[in-house]
C-alpha cells in the first residue's frame, strides 16, 4: 500500500533517493549526472526532499567490529505496567543510552525491542545490571545474542 506521500514524488526524486542511499557523498554535480538532469533542478530537489523529511541525514557507516562495538545484542524489554507516562520516561532514557542504537515499541509478548552494540559479553553483562536494570518500570528482558550477520541493509527498498 502506497502512502500520501509517496505519491507526490516522481520518478527523478525517487531515483535521487535511491542514488543517494547508495552513496551520500556525490555532489549535486555528480548527482544530477547520474540523474540526468542539470545541477540546479537536483539541488531544488535535493532541497525539497530534505524539508519534506524524505532525507532525515546523511551518515557514515562505521564498521563497528573494527571499532570493538561489534557484540550485538537484541533485547526485548517487557514493563510491570505501561502508560503515556511511563512510555516516554523510557522513551528519554533509552534515548540517552548510547549502547542503544535502535528502540522500537512492539506488539507481543514484549513491549520494546532494543539493538544494543557492546564490545563484548562481560560489558553487555555489567550493561544489563548497571543501566538497564536500573530502568523503572522494567519487569523482564530477554536477549538475543548475534553470532552472524547475513544481510544488513542501510537504505529503503523504493
Amino acid at each position: 500500500m502506497r502512502s500520501f506521500y509517496m505519491e507526490t514524488l516522481d520518478k527523478v526524486d525517487l531515483q535521487i533517493l535511491r542514488t543517494l542511499q547508495a552513496n551520500a557523498r556525490l555532489t549535486t554535480k555528480e548527482l544530477a549526472s547520474r540523474v540526468s538532469l542539470s545541477s540546479t533542478p537536483v539541488f531544488e530537489r535535493l532541497k525539497r526532499l530534505e524539508a519534506n523529511g524524505y532525507i532525515k541525514k546523511y551518515i557514515a557507516v562505521l564498521d563497528a567490529e573494527k571499532l570493538n562495538q561489534g557484540f550485538i545484542v537484541f533485547c526485548n524489554v517487557k514493563m510491570s505496567r505501561l502508560s503515556r507516562e511511563i512510555a516516554q520516561d523510557f522513551a528519554r532514557v533509552v534515548n540517552g543510552i548510547p549502547e542503544v542504537v535502535e528502540c522500537y515499541n512492539i506488539s507481543g509478548s514484549f513491549d520494546y525491542l532494543l539493538k544494543i552494540h557492546a564490545p563484548n559479553m562481560k560489558y553487555y553483562q555489567e550493561f544489563v545490571l548497571n543501566v538497564l536494570g536500573t530502568i523503572e518500570n522494567l519487569s523482564s528482558l530477554e536477549s538475543t545474542f548475534v553470532m552472524d550477520e547475513i544481510k544488513h541493509e542501510y537504505g529503503i527498498h523504493i
